[in-house]
């Protein structure tokens, strides 16, 4: 009766950890001692980072994508890219300079509270340079973000066909990508 009480007990916990959301400030480990992924937003300080994706490249560059909501009470901002399938990874955006879209370098993007920040084709974007690979549709691959307050958060994204215009199907509402903080 011992032992089964206490495999019940033990299997309830391991329920209702495996659904609490991850923080930067909690540590999930997984049997081999390292991180666990679960798929969630990732979040950090109050930064939720959500629907991570990329395009299908066809050239050595690439584009990958995240939604970042500020939920905390102060201003934050990202200040930092880094992925093993890329050489460099920078924050770019598009303006319009005399009736012609040019891509700029960003240094910073800010994330005021309770205001989303969406990278999207056409507009602010995460620009992979030199990648190691073309990337495929369908294949994940892990991009970490850095904020200037909330540290780094790291999140699986998902490739999508090479012109598409969002995440892939399946891969929305807040699940668009594995979670993996840093500390």
């Amino acid at each position: 009766m011992r032992k089964t009480t206490a495999s019940v007990l033990t299997a309830m916990a391991a329920t209702l950890i495996a659904g609490a959301p991850l923080h930067a400030e909690q540590h999930g480990h997984d049997k081999a001692g390292g991180h666990a992924m679960t798929k969630m937003p990732a979040k950090a300080a109050g930064i939720v980072v959500e629907q991570a994706w990329a395009r299908a490249s066809v050239t050595s560059n690439g584009a990958a994508y995240v939604s970042i909501r500020n939920a905390g009470k102060s201003t934050d901002q990202l200040i930092g890219i880094r992925t093993p399938v890329a050489k460099r990874a920078e924050l770019h955006t598009h303006l319009m300079d005399n009736g012609i879209m040019r891509m700029r370098p960003l240094k910073a993007i800010e994330l005021n509270p309770g205001a989303p920040a969406v990278m999207r084709p056409g507009g602010d974007h995460i620009m992979l340079m030199g990648l190691t690979h073309k990337l495929k549709r369908g294949e994940r691959f892990p991009i970490t973000l850095r904020f200037a307050k909330a540290g780094e958060v790291t999140v699986m994204a998902t490739v999508a066909g090479p012109g598409a215009r969002g995440p892939a199907k399946g891969d929305h509402k807040g699940h668009g990508g594995d979670m993996k903080h840093t500390h």
